[in-house]
């Protein structure tokens, strides 16, 4: 018998055996949280070591983006640059980024006064994010002051709101005031597009007032855009935070995920704040926008088509399903009898578009998500109005299929970043998930059977030809090559799994989660390349779900989700790194939340309201659910609960009504509503 020492000593040892093995199976470094979610949801940084630290936040409202760079000093002061956009004031030419954007320093700001004199240095104490910045500083004693900061953009104005409440936390009676400011610049006549623009820098509730001990008051300082600066400009800061958080409140109440994992239940309702709030509305109506300072008033392909438009099937916000319909509507303007390629965007509120990189497999991009959308909104109607469009892609599609039966394409979505051949592996996969979802919808739509069956046996076919086309031993793994001569890991191979082709889902997950491949921020888009792009993760971590590789997949999952939401740059998904700086491009949480839908929840539009469900509940978990589902025209619950070793209980409820349905851990069910 050991004794109680060697048997600590042996434990200790099989811990570090254990913790190695684990190390090299996952390639996932150590991570330390700078943020800690509180109790409402939101997060909070308690700035009291780790300094300095930089970090940027972009918020968004319906004629308004407002992107924060903000820097904490080995002090405790923090300095901000707002940059503003206003995505409906225009510029000429018409291009993508003809918007007009100001940035505003702190030196630009009126001064605050305390008993006459300058305000002293604050420090600052925390910082929260929750739809709304909220900045906590102090200054020392004598004064006693504390400001809590908060920024954030009107819900539907041309304008960002800077809000100042100061409490005098002192013990004696204190006089404070602030400069009153109003400053404006006036867009060149001549490239100003309908008219001049005017921005406007102007305080709100200026002016001198007492404070006694324990009292609070309230300075503003609002950012607007105008065409008609002659007339009286009114703005209430206290209204606007109103009217932002019951905004927030409204995109954060449906769709609800509730898992044991905090973070990841966070992380997602940040996401639904990110997706949603990034809608801007056009004269062409609600137009769902990427943002990053540079895509606004615009739509591409990609980023609204195939990301985020089939999210907001899902989601519940009015908003969100109108700029879907938009977006495919705005599309479909530019289907031709010649079946010359749609745009990859079309930018300026729709009075343009962008086709530089060509042919981008944009066809099956929009296919594949109008026909995802249609299915899972469930409206015969709006489905109707989207056939045209999907039915126009998908034959577009197919008369660019070569010689070995695959479609191709002058690039893909990365438009020549990194090589993708004749036919790339992305663009086959959404054309072949695109096909299966036409064939359910025309039977939706009580088309002839013999289209259903059509659409249903190209999609047989195109699915043979990727495994004999794009089928690949790579860097070791059997998986799959990006195009013909493609001889590299490529972080796009997770698209088979993520369309439902497992043929290689073993060696395809095997080579997404090597070093080769996973980094400490994610998938790298090539083997031996610093280059990521969230995109790719976000397939690739829904991918793997759906293939049934649970636990190693939400070892990644979970790893991602708390970098995103408390590391060093949150609390959103990015785009991409070393371009853009990683900013907080919006469609990037659409496809965070499909992780959870399409992947853990495994839920798959059959019709209008159908699905099949192939859940994926961890083992560690007892249960998860979402909650006020807005899907297939109906609201409903949907939970999933582990009953025993081998099975599961799917557990649907609906205006009280539950049905509960017995499987196999790993098998599917057809639900129908």
């Amino acid at each position: 018998m050991k004794s109680p020492k060697k048997k600590a000593l042996l434990t200790s040892l099989l811990l570090i055996v254990n913790l190695t093995i684990y190390s090299q199976e996952t390639n996932l470094p150590e991570q330390k949280d700078r943020w800690v979610i509180q109790p409402n949801g939101s997060i909070n940084w308690r700035i009291n070591e780790r300094l300095p630290h930089s970090d940027h936040i972009e918020m968004s409202g319906e004629k308004v983006s407002l992107w924060i760079a903000y820097q904490v000093d080995q002090a405790g002061s923090i300095r901000l640059t707002r940059k503003v956009v206003f995505p409906t004031f225009r510029m000429l030419p018409d291009e993508t980024r003809s918007h007009i954007t100001y940035t505003f320093e702190d030196n630009e700001l009126p001064r605050m006064y305390i008993n006459n004199k300058p305000l002293p240095a604050l420090v600052t104490k925390n910082i929260n994010h929750s739809g709304v910045m909220r900045i906590m500083a102090e200054t020392g004693k004598p004064d006693g002051l504390k400001i809590e900061h908060s920024l954030f953009p009107s819900v539907d104005q041309p304008m960002v709101i800077e809000k100042f409440v100061v409490t005098n936390t002192g013990d004696k009676t204190i006089t404070l005031s602030m400069e009153k400011l109003n400053r404006s610049v006036t867009t060149d006549t001549l490239r100003s597009k309908s008219s001049p623009h005017t921005v406007v820098m102007k305080t709100l509730n200026e002016g001198r007032r007492v404070l006694e001990p324990g009292r609070s008051t309230i300075f503003a300082v609002c950012y607007f855009a105008t065409d008609h600066p002659e007339k009286p400009f009114f703005a209430d800061s206290d209204l606007e935070e109103s009217n932002r958080v019951k905004r927030i409140t409204e995109i954060l109440k449906p769709l609800q995920l509730e898992t044991p994992d905090t973070i990841l239940n966070t992380a997602f309702a940040f996401a639904k704040i990110r997706a949603t709030e990034s809608i801007f509305k056009t004269k062409r109506g609600y137009l769902h926008g990427p943002g990053g300072l540079e895509y606004y008033a615009a739509i591409w392909a990609n980023d609204q088509a195939e990301y985020v438009s089939p999210y907001f099937a899902f989601s519940g916000d009015r908003i969100g399903v109108q700029s879907a319909m938009n977006c495919y509507r705005l599309f479909a303007t530019y289907m031709n009898p010649e079946y010359k390629p749609l745009p990859s965007s079309i930018v300026a509120e729709g009075d343009a578009v962008w086709k530089g990189a060509g042919d981008r497999g944009d066809q099956a991009m929009i296919a594949y998500g109008a026909s995802r959308f249609a299915l899972t909104y469930g409206k015969i109607d709006s489905a109707k109005v989207l056939w045209p469009l999907i039915s126009w892609c998908l034959e577009y599609c197919s008369r660019h299929i070569n010689d070995q039966g695959v479609v191709e394409s002058q690039s893909d979505e990365l438009e020549g970043r990194f090589p993708s051949g004749k036919a790339n592996l992305s663009t086959n996969c959404l054309y072949y998930d695109a096909l299966v979802s036409a064939s359910m919808l025309a039977r939706q739509l009580h088309l002839p059977e013999k289209e259903v069956e059509d659409y249903r046996a190209r999609a047989s076919r195109l699915k043979l030809n990727i495994e004999k086309y794009f089928g690949a031993s790579i860097g070791g793994f059997d998986t799959y090559k990006y195009y013909e001569t493609n001889t590299t890991l490529r972080a796009w191979i997770s698209m088979p799994l993520a369309m439902g082709i497992y043929n290689r889902s073993k060696g395809t997950i095997a080579a997404l989660f090597s070093p080769q491949l996973w980094t400490a921020d994610g998938l790298a888009t090539e083997a031996g390349k610093e280059t990521f792009w969230d995109r790719s993760t976000l397939y690739g971590l829904r991918g793997v779900l759906q293939a049934g590789a649970t636990d190693q997949a939400m070892t990644f999952l979970r790893y991602y989700s708390r970098r995103r939401l408390l590391g060093e740059h949150v609390p959103y998904p990015v785009e991409a790194y070393p371009e853009g700086s990683q900013r907080h491009l919006s469609a990037e949480s659409g496809l965070y939340c499909r992780v959870y839908i399409e992947g853990l929840f495994g839920m798959r539009p059959t019709g209008f309201n159908s699905f099949s469900c192939t859940p994926r509940l961890p083992k560690d978990w007892k249960q998860m659910s979402l909650k006020n589902i807005h899907a297939f025209n109906t609201v409903f619950d949907l939970r999933i609960v582990r009953q025993n070793k081998d099975k599961i209980g799917v557990m649907v409820s609906k205006k009280g009504d539950t049905h509960t349905y017995t499987i196999p851990e790993g098998e599917t069910i057809q639900i129908k509503l």
